[in-house]
């Protein structure tokens, strides 16, 4: 009777044990996995005699490598990490898949898709001193509006430059989805009603009407070849209000009037990437406890932590019949964490010494 049971003691820590090593082996396949994803690379080379796809490929991960720069720093880091040498590059490619190849005319087009390795590429960014920012899109309502100073008159809509052709050109790197208005006389009554007091004008009524929380005024000021811009953001109930004056303006010169529009939309972008910058050199060790028997829930947390982007590690530190216990490494505060896993629809119980997920 004794050897039964003690047989079947072994046996239960026997499976037990060969949940964890899959547990284990799961957790480290996961945080390898972590990826940036950058899709669509196209690219279009001769085919000649000396012909390299090894070549073709790598101005892939090049390509790849600037679009996800511009994606998660701001304009100012970019320039910084721009001329990174290509061997480098290559060591932060987890993977690449060509979607799309084909020869027409003796030329060589392929599409790629090129996944970076997350941790790698923070580590890279931090040796360089740059934080980088989590790549959350974001639609924006956003009203240009052009006043000549001149004329004394505001124009809303289609004899307004920049309502045309803002959202004229789009890069991929984009993360703010501009939202124009919908031509309304209502609103062009509006502003005129506030014209003379159109800088502190709140825009609440017009802003009322799209179902957005975010949004972006624009109130561009032309006088003589200048031209003062005053925008007014509001970005994750952060307000912000600032001005910019370009000089030698000259709306009907397409690329003069081109060039404003991309210095402002770098300027937005960059505002919206400050809200979400991740400071890498924070790095909080966090100690959670789940009950080793509940599979299903190991397995949920281990997925939702893999996602977090301010997660920059985590790992198995101990385990028994009872308990396994992860170390996390977050780039944040203890109340970030506990926010950014609640969303998850994951139970934090902090009541505890050693917080539990429940």
């Amino acid at each position: 009777m004794y050897q039964r049971k003690h047989l079947y003691k072994n046996r239960l820590y026997i499976y037990f044990l060969i949940y964890v090593v899959i547990f284990i082996k799961f957790s480290t396949s996961l945080v390898n996995a972590e990826t940036y994803k950058i899709s669509k690379i196209e690219l279009t080379e001769p085919y000649e005699l000396d012909f390299n796809k090894q070549i073709v490929i790598e101005n892939a991960f090049r390509v790849g490598f600037i679009e996800l720069v511009k994606k998660i720093t701001i304009s100012d880091d970019y320039f910084k990490i721009q001329n990174t040498n290509i061997k480098i590059i290559k060591s932060l490619v987890d993977s690449f898949t060509i979607t799309d190849e084909k020869f027409v005319e003796n030329k060589y087009i392929a599409t790629f898709e090129v996944n970076f390795n997350k941790k790698l590429v923070l580590n890279y960014f931090e040796k360089k001193n740059i934080f980088i920012s989590i790549p959350i899109e974001k639609k924006i309502f956003t009203m240009p509006i052009l006043v000549d100073l001149d004329k004394k008159e505001a124009m809303l809509y289609s004899e307004n430059y920049f309502y045309k052709n803002w959202n004229k050109n789009r890069e991929k790197y984009y993360l703010l989805n501009f939202i124009l208005p919908n031509e309304d006389l209502d609103d062009i009554e509006t502003i005129k009603n506030n014209f003379e007091n159109i800088e502190d004008y709140d825009f609440k009524e017009i802003i009322s009407k799209y179902d957005l929380k975010d949004y972006l005024i624009i109130i561009f000021f032309q006088y003589d070849k200048n031209l003062k811009v005053l925008s007014k953001i509001k970005l994750n109930n952060e307000n912000i209000i600032f001005n910019k004056v370009f000089d030698d303006v000259e709306l009907d010169n397409q690329e003069k009037s081109e060039k404003i529009i991309l210095a402002l939309k770098t300027i937005f972008e960059n505002q919206w990437k400050k809200v979400n910058q991740v400071n890498t050199s924070i790095k909080l060790q966090i100690t959670i406890q789940v009950e080793s028997k509940n599979i299903d829930l190991i397995k949920k947390l281990e997925i939702e932590l893999s996602k977090l982007d301010l997660v920059s590690n985590f790992f198995i530190n101990n385990f028994d019949s009872q308990m396994t216990t992860y170390k996390i490494i977050f780039n944040g505060t203890p109340n970030r964490f506990i926010e950014e896993i609640n969303k998850s629809e994951i139970n934090l119980d902090t009541s505890y010494k050693i917080w539990r997920i429940e």
